[in-house]
């Protein structure tokens, strides 16, 4: 599949419009009066509530924060995501890059942000076929010369296919989000697919396995897709024909829209706590 890309410049970002800073602060000023829960709960009111459904999938794994996404959202500025990763990032298995998760996950955070709908933008930056040495030689290009507050990570599903040693694929990992640290990018990795193809490759999961340890020692989310696709054909959300597309290993359109959904719902909950805490401190 092939897709154009758009290169954005690194200048510095719009402000939204300034009716959302006093908001902001009048809020967080009640957190700052007080540090109990029902006073955070008091400054969710600035931020979309999850859906129900999305609240029980819980798709990240909590083990780290997301500061400079929570610095964005505070101060009512520009968020910019770039969605990395191989084939199912670019939307292998969608109708259209419009139906693919990079996309969806755009419309979610838009329409759970209005205020800030025009400065929200999420760069795919997917290319299918790739293991994790390929993504790593082009992170210059298509990471880090777009400037990004947050990178999406999805990688490990095409790297037991192509018989990559899985200690590789745990260091090239580290390496790759750590330079991504070092340029003040929120990171946040996405595990492989579950999917007929992989259950067929021996040791396919010990990727999986492997991101979401990477996730832990890194103090990083991780985004549990395998449990969480599992998860909706348990609970009946759609139908295995609905999550994957002919190949067996990609996912299809209302796969990826369930996705992108569950990950907006999350990434804006998630970072709550530390929205809060930026827009304090600005006062």
């Amino acid at each position: 599949m092939s897709r154009a890309v758009n290169d954005h410049s690194v200048a510095p970002r719009p402000r939204a419009a300034i009716g959302w800073r006093p908001i902001v602060r009048g809020l967080t000023l009640l957190v700052g009066l007080s540090l109990s829960s029902t006073m955070v709960l008091g400054y969710a009111d600035l931020l979309p509530q999850p859906t129900d459904r999305a609240a029980h999938d819980a798709p990240l794994s909590r083990v780290g924060r997301l500061p400079h996404v929570a610095q964005q959202l505070a101060r009512g500025a520009s968020l910019r995501i770039v969605a990395f990763g191989s084939s199912s990032t670019e939307g292998v298995g969608a109708s259209s890059l419009g139906a693919a998760y990079p996309a969806r996950l755009e419309t979610a955070l838009k329409r759970a942000l209005p205020r800030l709908a025009n400065a929200v933008t999420v760069l795919n930056r997917g290319i299918g076929g790739e293991h994790v040495d390929d993504m790593l030689k082009r992170i210059d290009r298509d990471v880090l010369a777009a400037g990004p507050d947050l990178v999406i990570w999805q990688t490990g599903s095409n790297d037991p296919l192509r018989g990559v040693a899985l200690d590789h694929f745990r260091r090239a990992t580290v390496a790759g989000v750590r330079r991504m640290q070092a340029r003040g990018i929120d990171v946040v990795l996405m595990e492989p697919q579950w999917c007929p193809k992989l259950d067929a490759t021996p040791g396919a999961y010990h990727f999986r396995d492997a991101v979401r340890e990477i996730g832990h020692e890194l103090g990083i989310p991780v985004i549990r897709r395998s449990d969480l696709m599992q998860r909706w054909i348990a609970e009946a959300q759609l139908t295995r024909s609905e999550l994957f597309a002919a190949d067996g290993l990609h996912m299809a359109d209302r796969g990826y829209e369930l996705l992108g959904q569950a990950v907006a719902d999350d990434l804006l909950q998630g970072t709550l706590a530390g929205t809060a805490a930026v827009a304090l401190a600005d006062q």
